[in-house]
């Protein structure tokens, strides 16, 4: 049987930012540069940037309770197919909001509003729409989220509508 082997993903970019407000700016320009060269479509970058900063915004604040002493650590990979972007906090500790997909409450404004459910979950159900694949993993105190979003995408559609007719 013939396989190609895929090729390790390449480290594009590696930071640790403070966990003060603003460091999700910082972090979603760091992002933005370090893919540059991959030339994704504005819109789907623009995603890309929008899932870094909700996922870097959710470690300053959830994971490292805003502590500008403990860092978020941020490292952006290539696999020739798709861009791979981690970031980990402190949180391992376990924090319910960070549910599976399969097991997270999809947030619904009615219900928001009339106090059945609570105020949260906007920040996750945003990221999990803005990316092509999202995976939480925990290793002691520190919880990794790892965002992966395809540099091609099936059918030519990369930049999301297509002009149809003449």
């Amino acid at each position: 049987m013939n396989r190609v082997a895929c090729p390790a993903p390449r480290r594009l970019a590696s930071f640790a930012l403070a966990s003060v407000p603003g460091s999700e700016r910082v972090a979603l320009m760091q992002v933005a540069d370090s893919v540059a060269h991959l030339n994704l479509p504005p819109q789907r970058l623009n995603k890309l940037k929008t899932a870094v900063a909700e996922v870097t915004m959710n470690a300053i604040e959830h994971g490292n309770d805003n502590r500008a002493d403990l860092a978020v650590d941020i490292e952006v990979f290539y696999s020739g197919t798709e861009i791979i972007v981690t970031v980990t906090d402190h949180g391992g500790c376990g924090d319910p909001g960070w549910a599976d997909e399969d097991d997270a409450e999809i947030p619904d404004l009615d219900r928001k509003l009339s106090g059945d459910q609570g105020p949260g979950g906007w920040g996750l159900f945003l990221i999990r729409h803005m990316v092509d694949g999202m995976k939480v993993t925990v290793e002691g105190e520190r919880r990794t989220v790892r965002l992966t979003m395809r540099t091609t995408v099936p059918g030519g559609q990369a930049g999301g509508l297509r002009h149809i007719g003449g």
